[in-house]
């Protein structure tokens, strides 16, 4: 199991940020970027989960207020980099759970990107990383439209780098961690296969 992350790594860029009304009435908190200051690969995902506020530790981005610290896609994603063997900062393209009507989640609106991208764009540039690896069609549509770049099809991006002029990195696509296992053999890798081509576009870049 990886690390859980150090609540003092967390990036408050605005404390009680209401930029989003409807989402700031339904979150617990706000999930905020973390990790090291410096990281060479910064993680976007799309947005914090629901989570679970009863569970001992990962309760998610909604109840510690740290991006990625969900029992399933935050410990997934944060063993992957852990395997690959880089100390990555994660943070969301939308900093607050966006709930649905059934109280799970719902996609992040087009609005909500563009308010919280202000957000992100400050972490790229604070954190100034080799790379980021954004996770689902959401962070990645979020750090494209900020470039012009249409996204077009999402999994023809994964493993596809991009260069991102405006914000001087290089974007890596990659599937969320909540649906690799489903996506993963449609793009013809086994787990296997897929964290060597991780870890080889990773190293070509970084």
């Amino acid at each position: 199991m990886p690390d859980f992350p150090d609540p003092d790594s967390r990036n408050v860029l605005e404390p009680d940020c209401s930029r989003c009304p409807e989402l700031a009435a339904c979150r617990n908190r706000i999930s905020w970027g973390n990790g090291p200051s410096n990281a060479d690969v910064v993680v976007v995902g799309e947005a914090p989960a629901a989570g679970n506020p009863d569970a001992e530790r990962w309760r998610g981005g909604n109840w510690t207020g740290m991006a990625y610290t969900s029992r399933h896609s935050g410990r997934k994603v944060r063993a992957l980099f852990d395997e690959l063997g880089y100390d990555a900062y994660f943070t969301n393209a939308v900093k607050c759970f966006p709930e649905g009507d059934d109280g799970t989640n719902r996609e992040p609106r087009r609005e909500e990107l563009d308010r919280c991208f202000a957000h992100l764009r400050t972490e790229i540039e604070g954190v100034r990383p080799a790379v980021v690896v954004s996770t689902g069609k959401h962070a990645t549509e979020a750090v494209l439209d900020f470039e012009s770049i249409p996204l077009d099809g999402f999994l023809d991006r994964v493993l596809s780098p991009v260069e991102c002029e405006r914000l001087g990195v290089t974007l890596l696509p990659l599937l969320h961690p909540s649906y690799e296992n489903v996506w993963r053999g449609r793009l013809g890798y086994d787990r296997e296969e897929y964290v060597a081509a991780i870890d080889a576009e990773l190293a070509a870049i970084v």
